[in-house]
């Protein structure tokens, strides 16, 4: 399937190679008052297009302020974030908008879905939100690929854990997002669950050329992935 995206034709010098997602240098503070929290020091990484890589590290080692960059929610302070050759902090508010709403989905450890809505309602309503066409198409066809038949009347607030975390990620499958950004996906589910939902992540690379970025405290998710990137005191530690 082929991703659609504001970044397959940076205008950039052709003979350079772009990853998918890169940090360069970057520096991210909170302030309240007087008082400074640095959640990132100069974090320097760099994933590749159609890889499947964890976020690695402690609560407060910054990961999760790292996937708000990435997706767009929050700006640096200092340094750059690259998403397929574009720097975020260079597009303009359309731009961004576009960005978040097409290109980047998220997947957070509640599955972000609207709980009164079912199962295919929340994959047809992220299609709509990102202007996609054939909806209807798109969400039964991504429902049957995820094993969702059975449940895609069933309001979201009911399914389980795993349930919602697969309707999640089976909504960012039928945007064909580019970019999939997991913040502890399989934070609340045991093991079996876990170990469906990251079956779900590698379909995204697998079969639909996804770039999937999980932040985790998991042993099992690192083990699970293509590459672990260990985020300590806001900056790559291994």
């Amino acid at each position: 399937m082929e991703l659609r995206s504001l970044y397959r034709e940076p205008e950039r010098r052709t003979d350079v190679t772009f990853g998918a997602l890169e940090f360069h240098d970057v520096f991210r503070i909170f302030r309240s008052g007087p008082a400074e929290t640095v959640a990132l020091r100069g974090l320097d990484l760099r994933i590749e297009p159609g890889e499947l890589v964890a976020l690695f590290g402690p609560s407060g080692s910054g990961k999760s302020t790292a996937l708000h960059l990435a997706a767009g929610l929050e700006e640096a302070s200092a340094g750059d974030v690259v998403v397929f050759g574009r720097s975020l902090a260079r597009l303009g508010e359309a731009e961004l908008a576009a960005y978040r709403a097409g290109d980047v989905a998220l997947v957070f450890q509640s599955g972000n879905l609207w709980p009164d809505l079912s199962a295919r309602e929340n994959v047809l309503l992220g299609l709509r939100l990102a202007g996609r066409s054939d909806v209807r198409g798109a969400a039964e066809r991504t429902l049957d690929e995820f094993d969702l038949q059975k449940r895609e009347r069933q309001r979201a607030g009911s399914l389980s854990g795993g349930e919602q975390q697969r309707v999640a990620i089976a909504a960012a499958a039928a945007r064909e997002a580019p970019l999939v950004l997991a913040d502890e996906p399989t934070a609340e589910l045991d093991a079996r669950n876990e170990e469906v939902v990251l079956h779900a992540l590698r379909r995204l690379r697998d079969d639909f050329g996804s770039t999937v970025v999980v932040v985790t405290h998991s042993p099992r998710v690192a083990d699970a992935v293509d590459r672990v990137i260990e985020i300590r005191d806001g900056r790559v530690a291994a």
